[in-house]
């Protein structure tokens, strides 16, 4: 009896083990979650700015006659602190910089929650080095406090000179960061559980993709589920409980679908030299000779003398000319055949050793000849 019920467990195991591989033997290759490919609109980041003072520098803060806001700043909020400064009174701070801090609020943000923050100097301070930030509010654009910003800041740049004026840098030490450096004091309002529908807007647009995803989403929710509008948006009908639409987005962002190939494009960087070549670029048939021609040119002066019992005859210095044109380097000529594809076209001008400037303007003439089918983009 034990060995049939052990018998029976095994067999399930094993017809499940087979479902599972049958089951991701069907999936796409290329498949990629609507998670990856599309955001819903509504739901974005929110950027927040603000203005305040790190003090505690050692001597690195900004200067008296280069930044005097900091000065009148550093007036401003000892008087909001009690503190009355004479008028007469000169404040020197070298130890206190002006800087702005800026900081992104993620969706769905709740008060209570932290942020990271990062701080820059506005001002000549050469160093924020071990300072710290004071209290500082954080604005959005419509001018409400969404979060207030305060700590120690880390600085991942360093700064050291010496009295004949020499002076070493590493990386950026005029800017930090706060890592949840700022509490969030008000919730930004979200379109997400107010509308009847909701709109999922896709990353890059293609007709293909949306296509893909509506049919994906009514296949998973019922036909008439989701409509698409352009090459970008697609229309989802969600449930109105907020509970419930909850859950409908998570069963939809997690829907695999198959994108349509990129666009066939390369990209030139003709700063760099880089060049990128996606898979769908083709070329049609082409010939295509490269070489660098190297022209000499040399002058040789020759004496023309003349004859010995020549009468009126002259000495003449006359100029000679040499012109020469040599194509050095063998293996210049490659031919491209029809459905020509990226791996063929990379091999093809590595074999007659061009570096990535020629590899520029071989595409280039290729795009003028109308046998490179892609666009070609210049950056």
């Amino acid at each position: 009896m034990k060995n049939s019920n052990h018998h029976n467990i095994y067999s399930r195991l094993i017809t499940l083990a087979l479902a599972g591989i049958l089951t991701v033997l069907a999936l796409p290759v290329h498949a990629e979650r609507i998670k990856d490919l599309a955001v819903i609109q509504g739901v974005r980041d929110n950027q927040l700015l603000g203005y305040g003072l790190v003090v505690g520098l050692d001597g690195s803060g900004d200067k008296v006659n280069s930044s005097p806001f900091t000065r009148q700043s550093l007036r401003s909020m000892l008087t909001q602190l009690g503190i009355v400064v004479p008028p007469g009174v000169a404040l020197n701070p070298k130890n206190v910089a002006a800087v702005t801090v800026h900081a992104t609020l993620p969706p769905f943000s709740k008060p209570g929650q932290q942020v990271d923050i990062t701080v820059s100097s506005i001002g000549d301070a050469k160093s924020l080095r071990g300072g710290s930030l004071l209290m500082t509010p954080l604005k959005g654009i419509d001018g409400q406090v969404y979060a207030v910003a305060q700590g120690n800041l880390i600085v991942g740049g360093l700064s050291a000179g010496g009295e004949d004026g020499s002076k070493v840098t590493i990386n950026v030490p005029s800017s930090g960061r706060i890592p949840n450096g700022a509490t969030v004091e008000r919730s930004v309002a979200s379109p997400f559980g107010q509308e009847a529908m909701l709109t999922l807007n896709l990353k890059e647009g293609d007709f293909t993709t949306v296509q893909r995803m509506t049919n994906a989403i009514n296949k998973a929710m019922g036909e008439g589920a989701a409509f698409p509008v352009d090459a970008t948006s697609i229309k989802v009908n969600a449930p109105k409980n907020i509970g419930q639409r909850v859950g409908f987005i998570s069963m939809i962002e997690n829907l695999d679908v198959d994108p349509a190939e990129a666009v066939a494009r390369v990209i030139v960087n003709s700063r760099t030299g880089t060049v990128v070549i996606n898979s769908t670029v083709r070329v049609s048939p082409a010939a295509v000779s490269h070489g660098n021609l190297v022209v000499t040119i040399s002058e040789n002066t020759q004496v023309s003398q003349p004859g010995p019992f020549a009468r009126r005859g002259r000495t003449a210095v006359t100029a000679q000319s040499d012109v020469s044109v040599s194509a050095p380097g063998d293996r210049r000529m490659f031919l491209f055949k029809p459905g020509v594809t990226l791996d063929t076209v990379v091999r093809a001008v590595n074999q007659v050793g061009a570096g990535p400037n020629d590899l520029i303007a071989i595409l280039e003439a290729l795009k003028q000849a109308g046998s490179l089918k892609a666009d070609l983009v210049v950056i």
